[in-house]
C-alpha cells in the first residue's frame, strides 16, 4: 500500500523543480538517518510529481535517478545512523575520534560527486 502525499505537499515539491530534488533527499536521509528510508519516503510520496516535472523540464529519468541517487546517500551518515554508531562499536571508537573521517569519506566526498553528476547532466544532458 504506497502512501499518498496531500495535494499541498506536492505543490511545495513542483516549486522545488527537478534540479532541485536532491535538497529534499537529503533532508530526508537526514531525518530518517537513512537513505533507503528517505528513498521510500520520497519516492512513495513525491515519485510521480518528481517525473512530471522532469518531463516537463526535458530531464532524462536515467540521470534523475542518478542524482536521487546519490542525494539520498550524503546525510545518510550522520551520528544516528546505525550503520555509523555500530561502525564506531565495532572499533571501539568514539563519535568525537572518528566522526571527521566519517563526514570526509561519507558525506563530503559524496557532495562532490552529486556536483559533478549534476554539472556533467546539465551540459550532456545524460551520460
Amino acid at each position: 500500500m504506497n502512501a499518498r502525499a496531500p495535494d499541498s505537499t506536492k505543490s511545495a515539491a513542483a516549486g522545488l523543480g527537478a534540479r532541485n530534488r536532491p535538497v529534499a533527499t537529503n533532508i530526508l536521509a537526514a531525518l530518517t538517518g537513512s537513505a533507503s528510508g528517505g528513498m521510500t519516503i520520497a519516492l512513495d510520496a513525491l515519485g510521480e510529481t518528481c517525473m512530471r516535472i522532469a518531463a516537463e523540464q526535458g530531464i532524462n529519468p536515467a540521470l534523475m535517478h542518478r542524482v536521487a541517487a546519490i542525494g539520498f546517500g550524503n546525510l545518510d551518515s550522520l551520528p544516528h545512523n546505525g550503520a555509523v554508531v555500530t561502525l564506531l562499536a565495532v572499533r571501539g571508537s568514539t563519535h568525537r575520534e572518528s566522526y571527521l573521517d566519517i563526514v570526509m569519506v561519507g558525506i563530503v566526498s559524496a557532495l562532490i560527486a552529486l556536483v559533478a553528476v549534476i554539472a556533467l547532466g546539465s551540459m550532456l544532458g545524460s551520460f
